[in-house]
C-alpha cells in the first residue's frame, strides 16, 4: 500500500486494485480511518478531530488528483504522490 502524502503527522495511504467506492487510508497518532474521495466522509475507522477535519479539506481541494491516484492503483499501475495541505 504505497503512501501518496504525509502532512502535519498524517500518513496517507492508496491500495492496488482496491474495491469500491474510491477512497483512501490515513493513519494519525494512532487513529486509522478510509475516506471516500468524492465525498470526503469517513467510510470506516475514526480519526481525531483536527486531523479530520484536515483529511477533509485536503480531499476537497486534492480531489481531481486523488481520483487519478486511486484510478491508477485501481487497476494496478504505478501511482504518484499528491501534493501535502499547506
Amino acid at each position: 500500500m504505497p503512501q501518496i502524502c504525509y502532512f502535519l503527522g498524517i500518513s496517507i495511504y492508496v491500495q492496488f486494485v482496491d474495491h469500491n467506492p474510491p477512497h483512501i487510508h490515513d493513519l494519525y497518532n494512532g487513529f486509522q480511518a478510509t475516506y471516500n474521495l468524492r465525498t470526503a466522509t469517513v467510510l470506516q475507522g475514526n480519526m481525531s478531530k483536527r486531523a479530520d477535519r484536515l483529511i477533509r479539506e485536503w480531499v476537497k481541494i486534492r480531489r481531481s488528483q486523488l481520483l487519478e491516484v486511486w484510478a491508477l492503483a485501481k487497476t494496478g499501475k504505478r501511482v504518484f504522490p499528491v501534493e501535502p495541505l499547506e
